[in-house]
């Protein structure tokens, strides 16, 4: 069983079917998953996307420049981390926001040897802000926070079953790739991180396992070593 890892979850998952932000039967559904973890003795970050509410990239299509896009980008990630640490609370977990971006008292600033110590005392650690500079997705700081705190593996929570050789929502003949490398996925141009995202991964030997969300236990079977979803590793 992996001892550290990080979860990270896009924003579109919180969405709620009516149209809505943010789903209270998700942040439920989520608070329970991490609870498996944590009540498994496994140390669990997590890094949220800010797609359900505004993405850096929409704002040229709204006469904003991108840089104060990513800014505003950054800023609904911290709205969901927080509506994510109000969730795990209430479901009986410790939970403490840390952003790159300054926003004292909403959150602690991210700070690596704090961040390891909270996760040391069974807390779970929500890393708000993406990487705090524009132009650098929340799959880059997913990364960046997952080899900065020692991660075993990162774990990307998607809507699919795992990594496809195309678009599984779109094409009823997508293959299932169970295990990959990193190379190939860059040079196959797989859509599973960005590829800064994944030449960090790459380059700290930090795998990379994509499962479905919302297939409860997924993620209970990612941290035991179980075959689940799709694996990606440097070799």
């Amino acid at each position: 069983m992996y001892r550290r890892v990080l979860l990270k979850l896009s924003g579109e998952a919180l969405l709620d079917p009516t149209g809505a932000p943010i789903s209270q039967d998700f942040l439920s559904y989520i608070s329970k998953e991490v609870a498996m973890l944590v009540n498994d003795g496994v140390q669990v970050a997590v890094v949220v996307g800010g797609g359900n509410i505004f993405r850096g990239l929409q704002a040229g299509d709204s006469g904003i420049d991108r840089v104060t896009g990513d800014h505003m980008g950054m800023l609904a990630t911290i709205i969901n981390s927080l509506a994510l640490s109000s969730a795990f609370q209430s479901a009986g977990l410790v939970a403490r926001v840390m952003s790159a971006v300054e926003v004292d008292p909403l959150a602690e600033p991210f700070i690596r040897g704090r961040a390891i110590r909270h996760l040391e005392k069974g807390r779970v650690v929500i890393f708000g802000g993406g990487t705090g500079n524009p132009f650098f997705t929340t799959d880059t700081a997913a990364a960046l926070r997952a080899v900065e705190i020692g991660a075993d593996i990162l774990i990307k929570a998607t809507k699919v079953d795992g990594l496809y050789d195309k678009d599984p929502m779109r094409f009823d003949d997508a293959i299932l790739i169970e295990k990959t490398t990193f190379k190939q996925a860059i040079e196959q141009g797989l859509k599973v991180m960005d590829t800064t995202a994944l030449t960090l991964c790459a380059e700290n030997n930090l795998s990379l396992r994509i499962v479905n969300i919302f297939k409860s236990g997924a993620m209970q079977q990612a941290v035991a070593g179980e075959q689940v979803g799709s694996l990606v590793t440097v070799k």
